[in-house]
């Protein structure tokens, strides 16, 4: 008796509105993202070279903290520092992060691009089916890669409508969320 007690009561969600509040954050957010694409990939630009420094100090303290306990730990010290001289060059130099971001990026969707194509062949050796749908996306993604990496203004813009579709999609996940907390909330 007291079980079924415990799981009713922890079935209710008595702050269903956070998931609103933050799902119309997002969802504002993302529209903001749209109308003012320059603005937003400035500051994607500034978040990327942020990333940086903070990966770079963090490999450097996870390098030097287990120096005693990990062989070749010289290695994550030196990826460190080079993550921390990156990270400073374009923290210092947002132009230089701007200009990155997208060749980053496309090398990014190229390499998984080329992942997915190897994926599509091992598939396909395997007789699996339908594993030409994951070649064509791969092989699609190798198309946008190229055109990201030799054509930054349209990576830019690439970079900036995903983020804002990114965060619409949480958005109304979130609102969404909300609503049938609440519906839940209601029944119990």
């Amino acid at each position: 008796m007291n079980e079924t007690l415990n799981i009713s009561h922890a079935g209710r969600s008595t702050y269903w509105y956070l998931p609103l509040l933050l799902g119309i954050l997002f969802v504002a957010l993302g529209v903001w993202v749209i109308f003012t694409p320059l603005e937003s990939y400035i500051a994607l630009a500034i978040i990327f070279a942020v990333t940086f420094l903070i990966s770079g100090i963090l490999e450097i303290m996870y390098a030097i903290s287990n120096r005693h306990g990990i062989h070749n730990w010289g290695w994550s010290l030196a990826v460190g520092i080079v993550d921390l001289i990156i990270g400073v060059m374009l923290v210092t130099k947002p132009v230089i992060s701007m200009a990155v971001l997208p060749i980053y990026v496309g090398f990014g969707i190229l390499f998984r691009s080329v992942m997915a194509i190897g994926w599509a062949f091992e598939l396909k050796r395997r007789e699996v089916p339908n594993w030409g749908y994951l070649l064509a996306l791969g092989v699609l993604g190798l198309f946008f890669a190229f055109i990201m990496i030799l054509n930054p203004v349209f990576g830019s813009l690439t970079i900036v409508f995903y983020t804002a579709l990114a965060l619409i999609s949480i958005g109304v996940f979130q609102i969404s969320l909300s609503l049938r907390l609440k519906k839940l909330q209601r029944s119990l």
